[in-house]
């Protein structure tokens, strides 16, 4: 009998504004992050199931720094680099809590949708 691989699923697209939402619950949760260990944090915590290239980390890191919802200073890495460390401002929490409940919402409501497909046998 062959041996049967396990294939791997398929990565997660992220909806529009969860990068941002993960990024600020991160930085509330963690404490101040530079980019590239705030990317990794994202990824580990979603159980690989989301991959951030630089790019995508820094466009949602400028984004969030022109609304004044995250700020940056400069900082030594743990690698011994000179690295801009990110923390959430007073503003970025309060967004926080209004994307997170948003999100609690939609969540909630989809599922209610979803749940008599779940049970169905068709």
């Amino acid at each position: 009998m062959p041996k049967k691989t396990r294939v791997p699923a398929a990565r997660l697209d992220l909806l529009q504004g969860t990068l941002d939402l993960m990024v600020l619950q991160t930085l509330a949760s963690m404490g101040p992050l530079h980019g590239y260990g705030l990317a990794r944090r994202i990824e580990q915590l979603s159980g690989d199931e989301v991959v951030l290239n630089q790019g995508t980390i820094y466009a949602s890191l400028v984004r969030l720094q022109q609304r004044g919802w995250i700020g940056a200073e400069w900082g030594i890495s743990e690698t011994n680099r000179r690295a801009r460390f990110y923390s959430i401002t007073r503003a970025g929490r309060k967004q926080l809590g209004e994307e997170t409940s948003r999100w609690q919402r939609l969540a909630a409501m989809i599922g209610r949708v979803l749940a008599p497909a779940q049970g169905s046998t068709k």
